[in-house]
């Protein structure tokens, strides 16, 4: 057993921890045990399968607006792949760009190599003649966590 599933105090889950955090969990008595494993113990304590927090964390944030836009985490969502060749990507490119009011948005942004950025330049995808190979969407929690 390598990891624990911490539950908030409403029995919705949370996330997985290591055994040795569970138990510095327990120790501060900021969760205690919902489930253990039978015949196992670790000093005191059962060997926790779930530990639930004592007291209710909101979470909301996590589940409407999706991630923070992130440079590392458009890279991520695109593979390290260039959206106009296919090929590596170390950069990442404003579809609309910057100087005609484009944001850091994860629509407006996507992952590009340095050729293809530099050959687009302050142009949209149509101008350049460069159209995109994938559209740009905002990533779920779970897919950057992968």
């Amino acid at each position: 057993m390598d990891a624990v599933l911490v539950i908030n105090a409403d029995l919705g889950p949370l996330h997985r921890v290591t055994v040795q955090h569970a138990i510095r969990m327990l120790c501060r008595r900021v969760a205690e045990i919902h489930e253990a494993e039978p015949d196992q113990v670790i000093g005191v304590f059962p060997m926790p399968r779930v530990v639930r927090l004592v007291r209710y964390v909101v979470t909301r944030w996590r589940f409407s607006a999706g991630p923070a836009w992130s440079r590392g985490g458009v890279l991520h969502r695109d593979g390290r792949r260039c959206a106009y060749c296919d090929g590596p990507a170390s950069t990442i490119d404003h579809i609309l760009p910057r100087s005609r009011g484009g944001r850091n948005t994860w629509g407006n942004t996507t992952a590009a190599c340095y050729g293809c950025n530099q050959r687009k330049g302050d142009r949209t995808p149509a101008e350049a003649g460069m159209p995109l190979r994938r559209e740009p969407v905002t990533p779920s929690w779970a897919a950057l966590a992968r």
